[in-house]
């Protein structure tokens, strides 16, 4: 029972980390650009596909496959705030509209370019490490570049937000963008930022993850649907609210999954979400501006 505890432990972890990458990336975006991005789910797929084509049918090196998926998502990301959000900024409801459309594009491009099929890569290794020393505990290779390429970007985003010039302008645009650009700040272009690194997270989540999911053009609702459920237990806005909801949420889905049922799961998930919005409207880190 205890060997199945702590596995369960280090498959939360893994299921965590992945999760967080999808909803920071996502409220940064609403966070800047104050647009709800239904079409984020379709980036993680994107950057699924990415590896399958560069590493599975090139055979390129998986983490050169990896940087091209960021680089790919990142730039769609960038031809959707130029094409799709900056024209419709003062309409949020017209920005989430165009996205679900362009999420359709994304999904249509993806079965003509692939098919409808299930796709199956292997990761680029087999190896597993013991966990807590314990024989029955392990946790594969792959799933640790998952969870050490999660620390390592996430922490990296909080210095550059933190301590960088843009980074500043970031968060001095979701705070308030008028004031902002009263600064001096280029609105444009903290656009262009928040949504090529929160595109780009999105497209690194999904090409860390293919070797271990089937890859196919549907793929992206549920993760929206888990990005959602995250970001407003974590609050709406809030970055350090997304990372420690996405802990909570990939925990409790987790060891529900492996003590009763993936659809009992996803159920407590959404009790999860109602019962923090019963007692805190605003999610745990959330605040009423956005933020």
């Amino acid at each position: 029972m205890t060997e199945l505890l702590l596995q369960t432990l280090v498959n939360g972890v893994y299921a965590a980390s992945y999760m967080a990458l999808i909803a920071v990336g996502f409220v940064l975006i609403f966070g800047v650009m104050g647009v709800i991005n239904f079409a984020h789910g379709e980036l993680y797929m994107a950057g699924a596909y990415a590896v399958v084509f560069v590493y599975a049918e090139r055979e390129f090196p998986f983490f050169v496959a990896v940087a091209a998926g960021a680089i790919f998502v990142g730039l769609i990301g960038l031809l959707m705030e130029r094409a799709l959000f900056r024209p419709l900024r003062d309409n949020p409801l017209g920005g989430l509209i165009v996205s679900i459309g362009f999420l359709l594009i994304l999904q249509t491009l993806a079965v003509l370019g692939f098919g409808v099929r299930m796709e199956h890569i292997p990761p680029p290794t087999q190896q597993t490490l013991n966990v807590f020393g314990i024989e029955g505990v392990i946790l594969p290779l792959q799933r640790l570049y998952v969870i050490v390429a999660s620390v390592l970007l996430l922490g990296g985003l909080w210095v550059f937000l933190r301590r960088s010039k843009f980074g500043v302008a970031l968060r001095a645009c979701a705070q308030d963008p008028e004031a902002a650009a009263l600064q001096g700040i280029s609105i444009n272009q903290a656009a262009r930022i928040a949504m090529f690194i929160g595109a780009a997270l999105a497209g690194v989540a999904g090409a860390l993850t293919a070797p271990l999911v089937r890859i196919h053009p549907f793929m992206g609702h549920p993760v929206i649907i888990t990005a959602f459920i995250i970001i407003i237990v974590g609050g709406i806005g809030s970055l350090e609210g997304a990372v420690v909801a996405a802990v909570l949420y990939a925990m409790v889905h987790t060891f529900v999954t492996t003590f009763f049922d993936g659809v009992i799961a996803d159920i407590v998930g959404l009790l999860l979400m109602l019962l923090v919005l019963v007692i805190r409207p605003t999610g745990l880190f959330g605040i009423r501006d956005r933020a």
